[in-house]
């Protein structure tokens, strides 16, 4: 005999269904490819650390000499998390007629689209805070030579990642020496550097951004993501809401470099 879930059940499970639909969403983004650390905190504020190690390495000692210091101490400054959601208002019949399935890729792409824009403020912060930001060649365009002068830009660390908004990914797909990695790679772009090429909805269109991905960023979220549903009986809508506080903190300035167009 086939089983239904009883009210009390699906009060349980539904938002939970939710909650999960949404968070595959996030998580299928760049977001997460990009960050070196994330951090939970139970406080809508965090303060990090910060490393000062500005003595040459190949700095010498000798024997019974001290050594040069690196010192990590807690920033002066504090990371204030800020709040991303979105309501949905959905109707009994759109919820209980409706294939799950359909219901579940909606919820996954609104989670995508938060991911996205949660994305484009982490990528401010990097274009704030990098180790060095480089001119293009011609203004407004992108070259290969472009590319591979921010790649030289980085010393101790990788360049494993380029971000890049949708439009100025475009440009880079078509330059002749992507077209054999374009086609040997239709998953995932690799540039001839062996960097991926991560394109960003809604990022800034006058920058690409490089940096090695474990070294680079903290993201710092209080708790997971939040949901909470309500009815409106009148209306027979379910109301559905859910936010995320983060905050973002570049670990590590010489992970990121900056190409200016």
């Amino acid at each position: 005999m086939e089983k239904f879930f009883s009210t009390t059940e699906s009060a349980v499970l539904f938002p939970e269904f939710i909650r999960r639909m949404v968070q595959s969403g996030v998580e299928q983004s760049v977001l997460s490819d990009v960050m070196a650390v994330h951090t939970k905190v139970d406080a809508s504020e965090y303060v990090g650390g910060v490393l000062t190690d500005d003595t040459d390495y190949s700095t010498t000692t000798t024997d019974g000499a001290a050594l040069p210091t690196a010192t990590y101490l807690e920033s002066s400054s504090i990371l204030t998390l800020d709040k991303y959601g979105r309501a949905v208002h959905a109707s009994y019949e759109a919820v209980r007629r409706q294939k799950l399935d359909a219901f579940g890729s909606i919820l996954r792409a609104i989670g995508v689209r938060l991911s996205n824009t949660i994305l484009v403020k982490a990528t401010e912060k990097m274009i704030e805070n990098a180790g060095s930001t480089i001119a293009a060649e011609t203004s407004g365009s992108i070259s290969y030579t472009d590319l591979t002068n921010l790649y030289g830009a980085f010393q101790d660390f990788d360049m494993t990642a380029l971000l890049a908004s949708p439009s100025a990914a475009a440009v880079i797909m078509a330059l002749d020496q992507m077209q054999e990695m374009a086609s040997t790679q239709p998953n995932v772009i690799t540039l001839p550097f062996g960097a991926q090429l991560r394109k960003c909805a809604s990022m800034d269109t006058g920058y690409l951004v490089g940096l090695d991905t474990q070294f680079a960023m903290e993201m710092v979220t209080s708790g997971d993501l939040i949901l909470e549903t309500d009815k409106l009986i009148d209306n027979q809508l379910d109301v559905i809401t859910m936010s995320l506080h983060v905050g973002f903190r570049v670990m590590t300035a010489d992970a990121i470099h900056i190409l200016s167009l």
